[in-house]
């Protein structure tokens, strides 16, 4: 889980003059978009977040493979 924002960051992204209710009513409007998106893209956003994670192709691996210590004991 993400850890959440300073206050002072927070309050350079939140206007600090909104109600509660405003707030939630944003919270709310937010998390719509966000099943929105899951909705629609899901699967697609995964396969994107997992390129980010993975080796793409041959190259990628090059530089990925671990460098072996022939000299180590074990």
């Amino acid at each position: 889980m993400r850890q959440p924002l300073p206050v002072d960051a927070a309050a350079r992204v939140i206007p600090g003059h909104w109600t509660p209710e405003q707030a939630l009513a944003a919270w709310e409007c937010l998390s719509a978009v966000q099943e929105a998106l899951w909705t629609l893209y899901g699967p697609l956003m995964q396969q994107a977040w997992l390129e980010t994670l993975e080796p793409v192709g041959p190259a990628d691996l090059q530089d990925s493979e671990p460098q072996w210590d022939a000299d180590a004991p074990f």
